[in-house]
């Protein structure tokens, strides 16, 4: 018995077209002209039970999308991009059978193609009758990256609401493993919030029920294929949106991202690109990687991660300026005598990393330096919007002189063998880096921003950030003007600078915005004395402060990137720091050695004292 589908209507006027539900995987039978063929049970009574399941179903669709429409199901989408759309890929013919058409040049890689999804028995939950509104692919989905942060984060951001409970989230990798495989992989790296742990088990499970894993082998042009035939399938033809993570080695980006351009985006919703620093190895080569990706992408799809700046420091910079009356007015050449930003980083893991040609010049002061110096200098930005701030952002930068040698400490810490960190005891590549940079605009003229940042250093306050496997301390002090004529200056003691104001900010766990003032010490004698203000955010807010992964991926899923690199951002950034990559490599300088567990080289203090600064925490 065979029924036309194409007789049957919504009551619109226009024709049913089938849409997925749950099939076992021996119901793929025939592939032919890029067609799999999907057959139906063999018993008139079970043809008959599915047939009234699946009109019941695509009536319930229809009469959600009239409603709704699919751009509801994900409210914290905000900018719905699309470029286009297509015809589904999945129809029904006249006998009844269900058929999902799979991109492909020839019959044998529709086979290989169609081989992976045939592992999967299509148990993907859609409730309500809904295909997921949003995908998510992890490119190097075995690695410790995506097993620690990026897999947890996601987790996180499902478990917390901001991601639709049918979600699709795929793992990507070249090992031969499975779904479960994948699923056993990261289920030992969920948790729950501390503050909300109700039904953390269902919500862990539903989590790993919706993710998948494809075998992308080596070719990844084939294995981009399958990524897009399972997304497709899982998609059901519905309108929905995809983001591809890339946490792959930098030789291997432009393969994967190439190959994910031709074979694995969506026609019916946006694409978002994230990619994981380092962006490029010098000015060059950062251009060349930037002209390649532009020509298979546009820049609004492309997000370039630095997960530093997810944190709630970065975030503050500008809430606090720009929402508070008192410091707008301040933040200016003519009150601010020197900003000074420190980024330490105990040394506790291996540092292969900064050893292998990098360096912590192009792993920290590249993005995370000077992000955060464009984020703090920048005038006010017309809005909100992330184009805004990034506009604004790159005015800073193009603003900032190249860096002076004369200006810049590098360092290198003392490694022995019973540090037990992974070190090449002959390699110059700096792990200490300290610099006075100065802005030439009309602001900021003669203000030097101090930066230091450095492995191995003293414990900085006693502050601690955990980050994956670096313990890490963020630090901006914003120092201000003497007094002029101060009256109490006989009262405050032989260093006036001791009695300056300065606005400071920590980074979590121990975050804090501190001002320090003058005030007087209680008794019968003028004594002055120098105080903190203290807005200690573990006693102000009783909540679980969040990883910035999560921060940033949400960021993502908004469409919200003015945390994230513009390509004229990179650019003005490397035309910055490459005179002291030059002279690194024409000089062949030797960064000063300094002890594990101390201040760093001795010539930074030399530097502060040039510039008249004494460093906060001396």
């Amino acid at each position: 018995m065979s029924v036309s589908f194409s007789h049957f209507s919504s009551g619109s006027g226009s024709p049913l077209t089938i849409r997925s539900f749950p099939v076992a995987a021996n119901s793929f039978h025939t592939v032919s002209n890029g067609r799999i063929v999907l057959y139906g049970a063999t018993s008139t009574c079970r043809r008959f039970r599915g047939l009234k399941y699946w009109l019941t179903e695509s009536l319930n669709l229809r009469h959600w999308n009239r409603k709704c429409g699919p751009v509801d199901e994900l409210k914290i989408i905000k900018n719905q991009d699309k470029d286009g759309s297509s015809l589904s890929n999945e129809r029904q013919d006249s006998e009844g059978v269900s058929t999902i058409h799979v991109p492909n040049d020839s019959t044998e890689e529709t086979r290989r193609t169609t081989s992976h999804i045939q592992t999967h028995p299509l148990k993907f939950s859609v409730e309500g009758g809904r295909a997921p509104s949003l995908c998510i692919a992890v490119i190097g989905a075995t690695g410790e990256l995506a097993r620690t942060k990026i897999f947890p984060a996601l987790f996180a951001l499902y478990y917390s609401g901001f991601l639709p409970e049918n979600v699709g989230i795929f793992g990507y990798s070249r090992k031969d493993s499975t779904d479960e495989d994948l699923r056993s992989i990261i289920a030992s790296t969920l948790t729950c919030r501390i503050d909300h742990q109700e039904n953390c088990g269902e919500k862990m499970d539903a989590f790993l029920s919706r993710t998948y894993y494809i075998n992308g082998g080596y070719d990844n042009r084939e294995g981009m294929i399958k990524l897009n035939a399972l997304m497709e399938h899982i998609e059901a033809g519905s309108d929905a949106n995809r983001i591809f993570y890339l946490a792959v080695p930098q030789e291997a980006l432009l393969d994967v991202a190439f190959s994910l351009a031709d074979n694995a985006q969506t026609e019916k919703g946006w694409n978002r690109i994230i990619i994981e620093k380092p962006f490029g190895f010098d000015a060059l080569s950062s251009s060349k990687l930037t002209k390649a990706l532009l020509s298979k992408f546009d820049e609004h799809q492309l997000y370039r991660i630095d997960h530093l700046l997810g944190r709630n420091l970065i975030e503050n910079l500008t809430v606090l300026r720009f929402s508070n009356l008192i410091f707008e007015p301040l933040w200016s050449r003519t009150y601010i005598r020197s900003v000074q930003i420190n980024l330490s980083e105990d040394l506790v893991v291996q540092t292969r990393r900064y050893f292998d040609g990098y360096g912590i010049i192009r792993d920290l002061v590249h993005s995370h330096i000077l992000q955060t110096i464009a984020l703090l200098a920048m005038e006010q930005p017309v809005s909100l919007n992330g184009e805004d701030i990034r506009n604004e952002k790159d005015k800073v930068l193009r603003s900032i002189c190249k860096l002076d040698p004369s200006n810049v400490i590098l360092g290198q810490y003392k490694a022995t063998s019973g540090d037990k960190v992974d070190v090449k005891l002959n390699s110059r590549t700096p792990t200490y880096f300290a610099a006075a940079l100065f802005i030439d605009n009309a602001r900021w003229d003669g203000v030097p921003f101090l930066i230091k940042t450095g492995m191995g250093l003293i414990k900085h306050r006693g502050v601690t950030v955990y980050d994956v496997t670096v313990s890490r301390r963020s630090e901006i002090c914003i120092k201000f003007h003497r007094v002029p004529g101060n009256l109490y200056r006989e009262r405050i003691g032989h260093n006036i600078d001791l009695a300056t104001n300065e606005l400071i900010l920590r980074d979590a766990p121990d975050e804090a915005i501190l001002v320090r003032v003058n005030n007087k010490v209680p008794g019968l004698s003028l004594q002055l004395d120098a105080s903190e203000l203290n807005l200690l955010y573990k006693d102000k807010y009783n909540v679980e402060v969040p990883d910035s992964y999560e921060h940033l991926l949400l960021d993502v899923i908004d469409g919200d990137n003015h945390l994230f690199m513009r390509s004229d951002e990179l650019t003005a950034a490397w035309n910055i720091i490459t005179p002291i990559l030059q002279e690194i490599d024409k000089n062949n300088i030797t960064p000063e050695l300094y002890e594990l567990g101390g201040r760093g080289p001795v010539g930074a203090y030399y530097l502060w004292a040039k510039h008249g600064v004494q460093w906060t925490e001396d």
